[in-house]
């Protein structure tokens, strides 16, 4: 398919090489940043283009994977002259209807992954939750999806709003932990390499248990003197203490459910 990419960033950077080996054609690659459309597109084979009156109408399709709170304003420049083209979006919280009265099919292509610009992934084993607003959409986000990835299931809006969810505390909270641990590390002089078996073991174990099953520490059994004594040190940064806390309380809670569940 001949393929228009608005957005340059992390997940356009992966989706669009992932495109492109699949066979697609991307014609053009958007970005309000002159730089960032030249590097993307020159390695993908296309134009850039800084211009969203500059884009151009003879894309099969348009994908639109930009930060979300600017996808609002991209959509109506975007469909306007071409409202029977198939345009989708990328974003894990924003609804389909961003392009309804604006377009005739539309759609959405979701790669649920954490993508980085310097580290370009394979998308066969992502998994991809697709939308569209009727048989066009379908059949076209479908396909795009099907081109790239093995992983590949149809997902409303509302349910997908709660996928997302549930990414960014598996993923982006999770990572936010490592950097806070980090932090802590650094100013005693270790090393956060040291973590890294640690984090591997217990990624390694949600693989096999449920991660109410895998969860160690202080805080499942509630071990007060040693939470207190953690929370203490912790005193010279309130918000991570009050990360530490709420983290502790929510471990206990979760702990318990279990237990009732098995009385």
């Amino acid at each position: 398919m001949k393929i228009v990419l608005i957005g340059a960033g992390n997940l356009a950077t992966n989706l669009g090489h992932a495109l492109l080996e699949a066979g697609n054609d991307i014609l053009q690659v958007y970005s309000r940043t002159a730089g960032s459309a030249t590097v993307l597109a020159d390695s993908l084979g296309g134009s850039p283009v800084t211009d969203l009156d500059k884009i151009n109408s003879n894309a099969d399709v348009y994908i639109v994977a930009v930060k979300d709170s600017v996808i609002a304003d991209i959509v109506p420049h975007l469909c306007k002259g071409r409202a029977e083209k198939v345009f989708l979006h990328t974003a894990g919280s924003i609804p389909i209807d961003v392009f309804k009265g604006m377009a005739l099919h539309y759609g959405v292509l979701y790669p649920m992954q954490t993508f980085s610009k310097d580290k370009i992934l394979s998308f066969s084993d992502i998994p991809c939750f697709v939308e569209g607003n009727d048989d066009m959409a379908v059949n076209t986000v479908i396909a795009l999806a099907k081109s790239i990835s093995i992983r590949v299931f149809p997902l409303n809006s509302t349910t997908r709003k709660q996928m997302h969810l549930a990414a960014v505390f598996a993923c982006n909270f999770v990572n936010h932990c490592y950097e806070i641990s980090s932090e802590i590390l650094a100013k005693h002089g270790i090393p956060f390499e040291i973590m890294l078996p640690l984090i591997d073991e217990t990624a390694n174990k949600v693989h096999s248990l449920p991660p109410v099953e895998a969860q160690t520490g202080p805080a499942v059994r509630y071990d007060q003197n040693v939470i207190r004594m953690q929370s203490d040190l912790l005193k010279d940064n309130p918000l991570f203490k009050q990360i530490y806390e709420c983290m502790s309380i929510s471990i206990h809670h979760a702990a318990e459910k279990k237990t009732k569940s098995y009385d």
